[in-house]
């Protein structure tokens, strides 16, 4: 595996029109990605927040789909370690970071891959994180 999948870059999927940047990056990566268990979590949350519906009953399927057909990667013991380690240190540089954030570099950085996010401050601070946004093919430099 290469890409870890942020949950705005799997959900983009459940679109009517897609980011084309992203689908075409999925197709082509597809067999080297994984989704982190607080990912799948988000989702779920998403989805179970919706009204009953046509929508969230697709929502539902395609949510059932999308985890059969790519890994899900759990916060497991070495990543508990790494982000508790690395929120001391953004806490000694009063930079306070959100748990669930967190948790997804701590997967990506223990795996050695590197996580695919739109939403790339939030992992900026974080030590040895690699992000890629597929949306827009922007590779920002590795900040300490």
């Amino acid at each position: 595996m290469r890409y870890l999948l942020d949950t705005n870059v799997i959900s983009e999927l459940a679109k009517e029109s897609p980011d084309p940047g992203v689908t075409q990056a999925l197709e082509r990566q597809e067999g080297h990605c994984a989704l982190p268990a607080p990912a799948l979590e988000e989702l779920h949350f998403g989805v179970a927040r919706l009204a009953a519906s046509r929508k969230r009953t697709m929502l539902e399927h395609w949510l059932a789909a999308i985890a059969d057909r790519i890994a899900v990667l759990p916060y497991d013991a070495r990543a508990a370690a790494w982000l508790g380690r690395e929120r001391a240190r953004l806490a000694g540089l009063g930079k306070p970071s959100p748990r669930a954030d967190g948790e997804v570099a701590a997967i990506a950085v223990t795996r050695g891959l590197t996580l695919v996010t739109r939403n790339l401050g939030d992992f900026v601070a974080f030590d040895g994180v690699l992000v890629e946004n597929w949306h827009t093919g922007e590779k920002p430099p590795r900040v300490r």
